[in-house]
């Protein structure tokens, strides 16, 4: 019964802070962790435990979040949309790109920018399989060795499955034909 009020606010005396948490996975990977949480100093312990089992480090405020760009990102799915026709509408909106993408397209827009091509686009009848404001990374580490590709994972899904976790980003490339000895 606490839980339940607690999640829904209706707890007295309790207040959420959001914290953004940073640090360096398996094979040097910058990761950041944003949270909301009721109580940082538990938090922050389960995000250092998840760090150092998996063989990183829990950083500095300020370490590695230079290495992202806050950027609007919208996926659009390929059916009934071509990619010129897409590029067209998009950049008129205000987006900064637009990238092809196996399934779909990706849509990038400065923060300022995201609601307005949010709702020119929604104009245009245009449906997005997610939008939403992310953290880019400005470049990838390429992640090579079976077990620092392992850790990384585990380390990720931990930090996804706590509840205080909103989102996780990270900077990683995992080849595919590892990603397939993984699984």
């Amino acid at each position: 019964d606490r839980a339940i009020k607690k999640g829904t606010g209706d707890l007295v005396g309790v207040s959420f802070e959001e914290i953004l948490y940073e640090g360096y996975g398996p094979g040097g990977v910058a990761v950041l962790v944003e949270t909301m949480t009721d109580n940082k100093n538990r938090t922050v312990a389960d995000i250092r435990h998840y760090f150092a089992k998996s063989g990183g480090n829990l950083g500095e405020s300020g370490c590695v979040a230079w290495m992202f760009d806050k950027k609007g990102t919208l996926a659009v799915g390929k059916g009934g949309v071509n990619e010129e026709e897409l590029m067209e509408l998009a950049i008129e909106a205000g987006a900064e790109d637009v990238v092809e993408e196996e399934d779909g397209f990706q849509i990038i827009t400065a923060p300022e920018a995201f609601n307005d091509v949010v709702d020119q686009l929604e104009k245009k009848n245009l449906v997005f399989s997610e939008a939403t404001l992310s953290m880019i990374p400005k470049n990838t580490i390429e992640v090579t060795e079976e077990k620092a590709a392992r850790s990384l994972l585990r380390l990720l899904e931990n930090l996804e499955d706590h509840d205080d976790v909103q989102k996780v980003h990270a900077n990683f490339d995992i080849d595919d034909s590892l990603m397939d000895q993984i699984s």
